[in-house]
């Protein structure tokens, strides 16, 4: 979920599934065009995350940006994620980090897997012991992102949970001229690919009709289908987590 004025007609179909979480971009500065959504008006955005997360009682993870009043978001959601474009920002990282609270940070589209290391290690500097490590894809090209599955058993040998991103994964970064594009039909064969990889969790914005949302809505998934594609997403999981990885011995 992209913008936080849509939380309120998709919490009712979200309490059908289980452990949700709502994502809320209440402070982004990644549009391209300058009379796109904006969305700083941070306490009207932090009111709705958190009554969405009284009424629903389901956590609530939030992208910060270098301007966000950390502290304050933080007195709301229950995990904080940090832009990819962001990863080595030394600063912002350790600051966000120091918060208190899980922090996903997604790997930056021109990072390589094994560079995330060193990221993970400023994060954990902090006393934070609850970092998650976040692919949504690499560059490769103009307007185009890859997928590298070998990157998720990299990260995970660092001793981080690891979450694929399965709609940014398929954008096409400023594909459409003035914004980004999206192959949102891609969204569940990556998502299964992810999973069966063996990920400790797969980040995915939806929308009840991606045509009109706001922000993303050309990689962003249909609410419609998404129960589905989490069905199946759940028994890939279920089969693959039954044995050890044996590719962990091998890599580190």
């Amino acid at each position: 979920i992209a913008m936080v004025g849509k939380y309120m007609d998709l919490t009712e179909a979200y309490k059908s599934l289980s452990e949700s979480l709502i994502h809320a971009g209440i402070h982004t500065r990644t549009k391209v065009k300058v009379h796109y959504v904006d969305s700083d008006i941070i306490e009207k955005g932090l009111a709705i995350l958190e009554k969405v997360k009284k009424e629903y009682g389901v956590p609530v993870l939030t992208d910060v940006h270098e301007y966000s009043p950390l502290a304050e978001v933080a007195s709301v959601v229950d995990i904080l994620q940090t832009p990819a474009f962001l990863c080595r920002q030394t600063s912002f990282i350790l600051d966000v980090c120091s918060q208190g609270l899980p922090v996903n940070i997604k790997k930056g589209q021109f990072l390589a897997p094994w560079d995330m290391k060193h990221v993970a290690e400023k994060a954990k500097s902090t006393g934070n012991n609850q970092i998650m490590l976040c692919d949504r894809g690499t560059s490769f090209g103009y307007n185009t992102l890859i997928s590298d599955m070998r990157g998720l058993p990299i990260m995970r040998a660092m001793d981080c949970p690891v979450v694929f991103d399965a709609t940014h994964s398929v954008q096409q970064p400023g594909g459409m001229g003035g914004s980004s594009g999206g192959q949102r039909e891609f969204v569940p064969v990556l998502a299964r690919a992810a999973v069966s990889v063996g990920v400790a969790g797969v980040f995915m914005e939806t929308h009840p009709d991606p045509e009109q949302a706001l922000s993303d809505g050309a990689n962003s998934w249909p609410l419609d289908k998404m129960e589905a594609l989490l069905e199946t997403l759940l028994a890939i999981d279920t089969t693959v987590k039954k044995h050890d990885f044996i590719e962990d011995s091998l890599i580190g």
